[in-house]
């Protein structure tokens, strides 16, 4: 991964997410995943582990995917919630961070 400064910075924010298809909407779309991204667990896992599944500069700088607004969610969907951390956590293509205020 490219030195802190070098990275693409994106953000998840997750505000007003309420269940599993939000996340992944929002995944998707802060990520600029294809199409035919799954909007699953495996997907998901598969898209943060691969780099060729992510933008371009991403996959050369790096990629640090802030999240934002997550406690509401985590608190809706803690079951859910500890899957996608889980999966943050494995994730090999790219870096995640849990913003505790606002950006």
């Amino acid at each position: 991964m490219s030195a802190r400064g070098d990275w693409t910075v994106r953000v998840l924010d997750l505000d007003g997410a309420v269940d599993k298809a939000a996340l992944m909407d929002r995944c998707a779309a802060a990520l600029d995943l294809p199409r035919w991204f799954g909007r699953n667990w495996d997907a998901l896992a598969d898209a943060l582990g691969d780099p060729g599944q992510l933008p371009e500069e991403a996959a050369e700088r790096g990629l640090l995917l802030v999240v934002t607004g997550w406690r509401e969610y985590a608190r809706r969907e803690p079951g859910q919630w500890e899957i996608a951390q889980e999966i943050f956590e494995q994730a090999g293509a790219v870096r995640v961070a849990l913003a505790l205020g606002p950006l």
